[in-house]
């Protein structure tokens, strides 16, 4: 599975954004699908995931009711709905993939995931 990442920019404080993950290759619908952020020096941070069917969703305290992770089977497309971006929200952005059962936990750690995206940069100005 090959994914590529779209959306990001720079915007000010309180604005929203809508990230895009288009996948290629394989089926996308036998993937859950997750984002996760970096900045530099860090680890890499888990955002949100979702399940194969996009009926279970799981989200990092950090944005939890800010952000939204949706997806479009038909499309082959996840997104990630951004609002009320603060300044701690900037890193650059990646999706993941892993192919699993559909009734496997959602995970949260990049260990879990086997595709990655070449991430979309995110900056939010104060």
């Amino acid at each position: 599975v090959q994914l590529q990442a779209s959306g990001g920019g720079v915007v000010q404080a309180g604005a929203s954004l809508r990230l895009s993950c288009k996948a290629s290759g394989g089926t996308f619908s036998f993937h859950s699908m997750a984002w996760f952020r970096q900045v530099p020096g860090k680890e890499r941070e888990f955002v949100a995931a979702i399940s194969r069917s996009g009926g279970s969703t799981d989200y990092a305290d950090s944005v939890m009711g800010r952000f939204t992770i949706s997806r479009d089977n038909d499309k082959k497309t996840v997104y990630l709905g951004m609002n009320n971006l603060e300044p701690q929200d900037t890193a650059l952005y990646y999706c993941a993939a892993k192919r699993t059962i559909i009734t496997a936990p959602l995970g949260s750690h990049p260990d879990d995931y086997n595709y990655w995206g070449q991430g979309t940069l995110v900056t939010v100005s104060s």
